[in-house]
């Protein structure tokens, strides 16, 4: 990067960074620093004029003269540190206070902090710091907030574009951010206890696979070089840990990263995490207990109660949960039918209801689409939708009572689906008959059937599996619920978004101009009133942006009757 790129303020930290150096100060020190507290615990234990080794972001610096006030951010929280010229500066030198602290150290710079624990006037928890280390040089401005005279924030660091590009920052000057993670991991320790006590065994599968099985979607294809063999990224974990209850473990569970070569929107991400396990000697009865159960013990320890608000809806997670049958759904809902229907019948039905569908849609597909556009939403409540047509599940057991069902439940809160769950298939001849429809579907042009038959699944279920029920549940959409995040990309560290553009590959753009560029390159041109609304920034974020675009040569601005249109430069 040349300095003709950087801000002002990114060119200034660098001629402090070189300063520091030339004062013999290494900016990037190698050296251990033994911190022995954190903020939170100073906070909840204090002890008046104890000796405590911080270190942390500095947050904030008011310094007037000879001592002021900042604060010190930790990954705990934050404290306020008092600083003394004549404290960390007791002798007649005074430069590392006057020279150093005060003019080289910046906001977002990484340091130590020797001192003791006092209470402010005003009753504030503070540190008194003796002394100061700089343990990491920050060369970028964090985008932190501005408060001015009437305490009105400006400048907030809330655009999504750049949240989730710069997660690093959000989680910095946003730290609201980290609770939801550090519940998304409650929620993954809870699961596992609750799973480990009752002696279910978690294992690993692969995620490079010779076959895109266990689930309908499109999968990531890649190449082996060595093997000279097609791969396929995992769209599901289910027939492998099949195998294994084959194998002889009577409970096995898995918590698996997922790829599916599908749409983005606020609750798909193409990579996501799910958890499936399969228990020996169950049906799908079972399950429905086992799930209702077990989401009622993770609510509790990732919130406390059953309860969890998600959007304008407080759903309540306590055992046990309604249950309706897909059939009886699709009746409440829109008076139709779909016993004894034919593949005609529905696609007639669907077409004259304002249910898009096509021509490769098979009579699973069909009811799949009326229940998703017709159903789905209307169930707010943790509810199972039970005993599915017998074409939407080709990996589930038939139903005992009516051929034309299968054993299996979802389960909708929020009018999505969080849980899905079979009386699993262990007819190896009924499992083929199955697979070969599957086939007959990806032939006639239905992109999520399989392509492939998994012989080695079918000659593992040649030797025998016992009767298993299994559940599989999408961790993302969980978290979502019990954090109340209306998009999967909130409860993802790093979702997936469009690559950003640097180096050589063209100009090293602002934060402003890249928000700016990533939704015009979206559309090819944009009016720039509606653009400017899009792009969410401040008056003075978007004059920088959009002057800068032009300055580069990325974008026109064009003149039309009544308006004008931002156009991208090819």
């Amino acid at each position: 990067m040349s300095t003709i790129d950087l801000s002002e303020q990114e060119i200034q930290r660098r001629e402090t960074l070189q300063k520091l150096r030339d004062l013999g100060i290494e900016p990037y020190p190698a050296a251990l620093y033994p911190v022995d507290h954190k903020s939170t615990e100073i906070k909840e234990n204090f002890e008046d004029g104890k000796k405590v080794l911080i270190a942390g972001r500095l947050m904030r610096n008011k310094l007037q003269g000879k001592a002021g006030f900042g604060q010190i951010q930790d990954s705990e929280g934050k404290i306020q540190v008092y600083f003394n010229r004549d404290e960390i500066c007791p002798g007649e030198d005074k430069s590392m206070y006057n020279d150093v602290f005060k003019k080289l150290i910046d906001l977002g710079d990484f340091i130590g902090i020797e001192g003791e624990v006092f209470k402010t006037q005003v009753g504030e928890i503070s540190v008194k710091a003796k002394k100061f280390t700089l343990l990491s040089k920050a060369l970028k401005p964090l985008p932190l907030p501005k408060t001015d005279a009437e305490g009105k924030v400006h400048d907030a660091f809330t655009n999504p574009e750049l949240r989730y590009r710069q997660r690093y920052a959000d989680l910095v000057v946003n730290p609201q951010v980290k609770e939801v993670f550090i519940k998304r991991t409650k929620l993954f320790n809870a699961m596992r206890q609750f799973f480990n006590e009752k002696g279910y065994f978690e294992v690993e599968t692969p995620i490079l696979q010779p076959i895109a099985g266990g689930a309908a979607a499109r999968p990531f294809k890649t190449h082996h070089n060595a093997l000279d063999v097609p791969l396929y990224m995992r769209i599901a974990n289910e027939l492998y840990l099949k195998r294994l209850i084959v194998g002889g473990f009577e409970g096995v569970y898995e918590f698996s990263k997922n790829f599916r070569n599908e749409g983005m929107d606020r609750t798909h991400n193409p990579e996501f995490t799910a958890m499936e396990i399969y228990v020996a000697y169950k049906d799908y009865n079972w399950m429905m207990e086992f799930t209702e159960n077990l989401l009622e013990f993770v609510a509790l320890a990732v919130n406390g109660t059953t309860k969890a608000t998600f959007g304008e809806h407080e759903v309540d997670f306590k055992a046990p949960y309604k249950r309706v049958t897909m059939r009886q759904s699709i009746i409440d809902f829109t008076d139709f039918d779909i016993q004894g229907k034919s593949e005609a019948e529905l696609s007639a039905w669907c077409k004259s209801n304002g249910v898009d569908v096509d021509e490769t849609m098979g009579r699973g597909k069909l009811i799949d689409e009326i229940f998703g556009e017709k159903c789905e939403g209307n169930y707010v409540q943790p509810t199972y939708i039970t005993d599915y047509p017998k074409e939407m599940s080709p990996l589930c057991k038939v139903h005992r009572d009516d051929p034309t069902l299968t054993e299996r439940f979802e389960l909708m809160v929020c009018g999505k689906e969080i849980a899905n769950a079979y009386s699993e298939l262990n007819d190896p001849i009924d499992q083929r008959e199955r697979f070969e429809e599957q086939l007959k579907l990806a032939e006639r042009g239905d992109d999520e059937a399989s392509e492939f038959i998994d012989h080695d699944f079918l000659r593992a279920l040649e030797y025998g599996m016992p009767p298993t029920s299994g559940l599989g549940i999408g961790i993302d959409r969980l978290v979502m619920f019990l954090t109340n995040n209306p998009s999967i990309q909130e409860v993802l560290f790093f979702p997936q978004m469009k690559p950003e553009v640097f180096g050589k590959q063209g100009p090293d753009l602002t934060d402003s101009e890249k928000v700016i560029l990533d939704i015009l390159s979206k559309e090819g041109s944009m009016d720039l009133n509606v653009l400017k609304t899009a792009a969410g920034l401040s008056n003075k974020q978007w004059d920088k942006g959009i002057k800068g675009l032009g300055k580069h040569g990325l974008t026109k601005v064009t003149k039309t009757d009544d308006s004008l249109l931002v156009e991208v430069v090819s």
